[in-house]
């Protein structure tokens, strides 16, 4: 007489084991391999567009403490230090800074020092201020200054 093994089917064989094959471990492999070769380009592209807004904003906050200055000053910062301490040469009751936040150097996205003329080259304002942008060197067209909108 012979036994029944409960694992044992109709026909005497045994079920297939629960798990999965090398081959289906590797189509999922290739199938997120895929998916990220799409997703990284993609993200990438963000981030760049996302540092470029960034670089904007704070030219636009760096014109408007520069306008602030100038409307307290009565004359335009000789640098953008002028921003943070007050000049020895403005007397103090012209000085209503502040301006800007003195914690840190000011920096765009990608580490550089923002630019600044009070003689404006591309500003019909009268005065420049900008970013280099991501390559760092300045006169270029991923510039990021106030003469562009």
């Amino acid at each position: 007489m012979t036994r029944h093994n409960p694992q044992d089917d109709s026909r005497g064989r045994r079920p297939p084991q629960a798990g999965f094959t090398l081959f289906e471990v590797l189509l999922v492999l290739v199938i997120l391999v895929i998916l990220g070769s799409i997703a990284i380009p993609m993200y990438t592209g963000i981030q760049s567009g996302a540092e470029a807004k960034a670089a904007r904003a704070q030219v636009d906050l760096l014109e408007h403490a520069i306008d602030m200055y100038k409307l307290n000053a009565k004359k335009l910062p000789s640098s953008l230090d002028d921003l943070t301490q007050r000049p020895s040469d403005l007397k103090e009751e012209r000085w209503a800074g502040p301006y800007i936040k003195e914690n840190k150097e000011l920096v765009d996205p990608w580490d550089n020092p923002y630019k600044y003329s009070p003689n404006g080259k591309h500003n019909t304002n009268g005065y420049d201020v900008w970013s280099t942008g991501p390559d760092g060197q300045d006169g270029n067209d991923d510039d990021i200054g106030n003469w562009k909108s």
